[in-house]
Protein backbone atom coordinates (compact mmCIF):
# COMPACT_ATOMS: atom_id res chain seq x y z
CA UNK A 1 0.00 0.00 0.00
CA UNK A 2 0.74 3.48 -0.49
CA UNK A 3 1.64 6.06 2.25
CA UNK A 4 -1.67 7.48 1.78
CA UNK A 5 -3.40 4.04 1.62
CA UNK A 6 -2.28 2.82 4.65
CA UNK A 7 -2.69 5.92 7.06
CA UNK A 8 -6.32 5.83 5.49
CA UNK A 9 -6.69 2.20 6.60
CA UNK A 10 -5.11 3.06 9.65
CA UNK A 11 -6.84 6.07 10.44
CA UNK A 12 -10.39 3.77 10.26
CA UNK A 13 -8.83 0.87 11.85
CA UNK A 14 -7.90 2.84 14.97
CA UNK A 15 -11.63 2.49 16.52
CA UNK A 16 -12.86 -0.51 18.40
CA UNK A 17 -15.34 -3.26 17.15
CA UNK A 18 -15.58 -7.04 16.81
CA UNK A 19 -12.71 -8.06 14.91
CA UNK A 20 -10.77 -5.27 14.77
CA UNK A 21 -7.62 -6.14 16.52
CA UNK A 22 -7.23 -9.01 14.01
CA UNK A 23 -8.08 -6.43 10.97
CA UNK A 24 -5.21 -4.12 12.51
CA UNK A 25 -2.55 -7.39 12.33
CA UNK A 26 -3.54 -7.44 8.77
CA UNK A 27 -2.13 -4.04 7.97
CA UNK A 28 1.82 -5.05 7.53
CA UNK A 29 0.24 -7.97 5.37
CA UNK A 30 -1.60 -6.01 2.89
CA UNK A 31 -1.13 -5.27 -0.67
CA UNK A 32 -3.05 -2.75 -3.52
CA UNK A 33 -3.61 -5.84 -6.21
CA UNK A 34 -5.69 -3.99 -8.25
CA UNK A 35 -7.28 -0.18 -9.13
CA UNK A 36 -10.94 0.06 -10.03
CA UNK A 37 -10.66 1.82 -13.12
CA UNK A 38 -8.10 4.08 -14.87
CA UNK A 39 -7.71 7.02 -12.22
CA UNK A 40 -9.48 5.85 -9.94
CA UNK A 41 -8.50 6.40 -6.38
CA UNK A 42 -10.46 3.28 -4.81
CA UNK A 43 -8.23 -0.19 -4.94
CA UNK A 44 -8.64 -4.04 -4.32
CA UNK A 45 -6.00 -5.15 -1.78
CA UNK A 46 -5.14 -8.94 -0.65
CA UNK A 47 -4.08 -9.65 2.33
CA UNK A 48 -0.95 -12.13 2.16
CA UNK A 49 -0.28 -15.73 4.41
CA UNK A 50 0.37 -15.01 7.86
CA UNK A 51 -2.36 -12.30 8.65
CA UNK A 52 -4.75 -13.38 11.06
CA UNK A 53 -8.62 -13.79 9.75
CA UNK A 54 -11.00 -11.57 11.60
CA UNK A 55 -13.86 -13.60 12.39
CA UNK A 56 -17.35 -13.00 11.17
CA UNK A 57 -15.99 -9.67 9.84
CA UNK A 58 -17.38 -9.75 5.74
CA UNK A 59 -18.83 -6.58 4.17
CA UNK A 60 -18.02 -2.64 4.92
CA UNK A 61 -16.16 -2.16 7.99
CA UNK A 62 -18.48 -0.86 10.43
CA UNK A 63 -16.90 3.07 10.39
CA UNK A 64 -17.63 5.82 9.04
CA UNK A 65 -15.39 7.83 7.35
CA UNK A 66 -16.54 11.05 5.60
CA UNK A 67 -14.36 13.62 3.54
CA UNK A 68 -15.38 17.26 3.69
CA UNK A 69 -13.69 19.60 1.33
CA UNK A 70 -11.62 22.58 2.20
CA UNK A 71 -14.87 24.91 3.13
CA UNK A 72 -16.36 21.90 5.10
CA UNK A 73 -18.95 20.72 3.17
CA UNK A 74 -19.68 16.54 2.57
CA UNK A 75 -17.34 15.41 -0.38
CA UNK A 76 -17.57 11.75 -0.42
CA UNK A 77 -16.63 8.56 2.19
CA UNK A 78 -14.20 6.24 2.46
CA UNK A 79 -15.21 2.44 2.70
CA UNK A 80 -12.91 0.00 3.93
CA UNK A 81 -14.28 -3.76 2.82
CA UNK A 82 -13.65 -6.91 3.71
CA UNK A 83 -14.13 -10.35 2.78
CA UNK A 84 -14.29 -13.48 4.57
CA UNK A 85 -12.22 -11.71 7.18
CA UNK A 86 -9.73 -10.11 5.34
CA UNK A 87 -8.92 -6.56 4.12
CA UNK A 88 -10.17 -6.41 0.66
CA UNK A 89 -10.41 -2.82 -0.90
CA UNK A 90 -11.13 0.60 -0.03
CA UNK A 91 -13.37 2.29 -1.64
CA UNK A 92 -13.55 6.45 -1.93
CA UNK A 93 -16.57 7.10 -2.80
CA UNK A 94 -17.82 10.68 -3.93
CA UNK A 95 -20.67 13.21 -4.06
CA UNK A 96 -20.39 14.89 -7.00
CA UNK A 97 -19.93 15.06 -11.01
CA UNK A 98 -16.01 14.48 -11.30
CA UNK A 99 -14.37 11.15 -9.69
CA UNK A 100 -11.64 12.22 -7.47
CA UNK A 101 -8.03 10.61 -9.50
CA UNK A 102 -6.67 10.60 -5.45
CA UNK A 103 -7.58 9.85 -2.10
CA UNK A 104 -8.43 12.31 0.10
CA UNK A 105 -5.92 13.56 3.08
CA UNK A 106 -6.26 12.49 5.93
CA UNK A 107 -7.05 15.83 7.60
CA UNK A 108 -10.01 15.91 5.28
CA UNK A 109 -11.41 12.29 7.14
CA UNK A 110 -14.04 12.46 10.21
CA UNK A 111 -14.37 9.48 11.55
CA UNK A 112 -17.66 8.15 13.60
CA UNK A 113 -18.26 4.06 14.52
Amino acid sequence: MSPSERAIVELILVNDFPGSSELRAQVDFVQVIATWGMDSASVDLLVQEGAPRSPGISGVIPVDATVVDDSGSLFGEILLWASNGYLSAIEYAWYGDEPPSSLPAIEMITIEV
